[in-house]
């Protein structure tokens, strides 16, 4: 679903990733790991066109999006849930997930959002400032999903929510994924988030991807102290 090919990028004259490479298959949950200033909010960042490429590919499905701007990203199949949520805070939960799309949105979509996420349709008159950061995290994923993603990308989307949420996020994402047959990328560094939650796993350190592994043979002790150093 999606391929990446010798990727490099990073600010300005400062190269972050110098040559990265990996695949995500359909209907695959995939995490990347890692400790902060790594590179995983990069790396997440250059998928989307938000950071220009140094150098390689991105190819998703059959089309190469490497010289594509963001929005056009967007429209080809790519949605992004960034670091820190960036709802709009003085719009309502409805108002928030409608700025995802141009024109009407049906009472099927809403309410196929409304079944994986049920308290935004009881706060969907509630301005986003107001919710709790799970909620707002719930309401982002919501929003990126109104533009039918092909790919949904996360950045650190357990980042400052209560652990009975963290957990509640795992079943959405593989719930969405089972509903709409679509790949996930989740950057993470909670490794019991991504033991709930993904297939795969890539390790990075210094913009480099150090191991990989599938959930299922993850040595989590292996990971941990690749985490901790």
């Amino acid at each position: 679903m999606l391929e990446v090919s010798n990727l490099a990028t990073g600010y300005n004259q400062s190269t972050v990733i110098p040559n990265l490479s990996f695949k995500v298959a359909p209907q695959e949950i995939l995490a990347v790991v890692g400790r902060n200033g790594m590179g995983k909010s990069t790396l997440l960042k250059s998928l989307m066109g938000i950071l220009p490429l140094k150098g390689g590919r991105i190819k998703l499905g059959d089309q190469d999006i490497s010289d594509y701007e963001t929005h056009r990203r967007v429209r080809t199949g790519l949605a992004f849930v960034p670091q820190g949520r960036m709802i709009f805070p003085n719009l309502t939960v409805l108002e928030n997930m409608m700025t995802a799309v141009k024109g009407a949105v049906s009472l099927s979509e809403l309410d196929e959002i409304y079944a994986l996420f049920p308290v935004l349709r009881e706060m969907r008159q509630r301005k986003g400032g107001n919710l709790s950061g799970g909620q707002q995290q719930q309401l982002a994923i919501a929003r990126a999903l109104l533009t039918k993603p092909k790919v949904l990308i996360l950045d650190e989307p357990t980042e400052g929510i209560q652990p009975s949420i963290i957990k509640d996020i795992a079943r959405a994402l593989k719930e969405i994924r089972k509903l709409r047959q679509i790949s996930i990328i989740v950057s993470e560094q909670v490794l019991s988030f991504v033991m709930d939650a993904c297939d795969r796993l890539l390790v990075m350190e210094r913009g480099q991807v150090i191991h990989e592994d599938l959930r299922d043979s993850v040595d989590s002790a292996r990971v941990k102290q690749l985490l901790a150093v």
